[in-house]
Formats: structure tokens, sequence, C-alpha cells
């Protein structure tokens, strides 16, 4: 009965992912940004919330700045339930946004 009850609200969970978004800085080019996903199946918070936590704490993602990581929850809109940011990312996103091609 209880297996039967899981499976007929899983489909209702949210699904999850962790992002993990590095920033590339090289003197006059644009800002270069490239993304990797890691998605979970529906439901999966404790997995998804252990791999963020493996992500931030590792030495790799804190030596490689700017790194932004967010951990988002997606149900009918991706919502970023935490985020962790090694360097001057913020500084980045505006530099991106104040220079547009004509």
């Amino acid at each position: 009965m209880k297996k039967f009850l899981k499976q007929a609200i899983k489909p209702f969970q949210a699904k999850y992912e962790v992002v993990c978004t590095t920033y590339q800085v090289i003197p006059g080019l644009p800002v270069n940004r490239n993304q990797s996903k890691h998605a979970f199946e529906r439901g999966a918070a404790v997995a998804a919330k252990e791999f963020y936590t493996k992500v931030v704490s590792s030495d790799i993602t804190k030596t490689m700045a700017p790194v932004e990581v967010q951990l988002r929850k997606i149900y009918l809109s991706g919502r970023t339930i935490e985020q962790a940011e090694f360097g001057p990312v913020q500084h980045l996103k505006n530099l991106g946004k104040g220079k547009k091609k004509k």
C-alpha cells in the first residue's frame, strides 16, 4: 500500500538540479560563462542537497574562482533554494549586462 501511495504522489513532486556556472575573464573579450547542470529525479531533495554541499565544500570549486553554484527546485518554475559564490561573480554579471553589441 505504501509503495502504491509513493508512486501516486511522485509525479506531483518537484525536480531538483545543481547548476555550476564558471566565468572566464580574458582582457579585451566579453566575459565567457559556462554552465553545467546535474539534474535529479522528482522528490530527490536529500540527494540533491548532499550533492550541493559536496560541490560547495570541494577544494577544486573554491580554487576555480569565479564560480557560482545553485541548488534549484523546479516544480512549475525554477526557484533557487541555496546559492554559493566564489570570487567576484556579482561584478562579472554587471559587466556582462552593461556591454551589448549593436
